[in-house]
């Protein structure tokens, strides 16, 4: 079960996508809880996710901490 933790922070965050506060919110609840090497996947994720949202690039700033 090792990919759990990421694989749901992962939906939760593209449920919450259509809000950028919300957004923001849950990133930043999941960095506190996932290991580095899910935080490292996660960033990557976002990277691509955010391409084509701008509105949500804002929220990186959690992950480049």
């Amino acid at each position: 079960m090792p990919r759990a933790m990421y694989t749901y922070t992962k939906s939760i965050l593209e449920r919450v996508s259509f809000d950028p506060i919300l957004f923001c919110k849950e990133l930043e609840k999941a960095v506190k809880v996932l290991l580095p090497y899910e935080l490292e996947q996660l960033t990557e994720w976002l990277l691509h996710f955010t391409k084509e949202k701008p509105e949500l690039k804002q929220c990186l700033v959690y992950v480049n901490q």
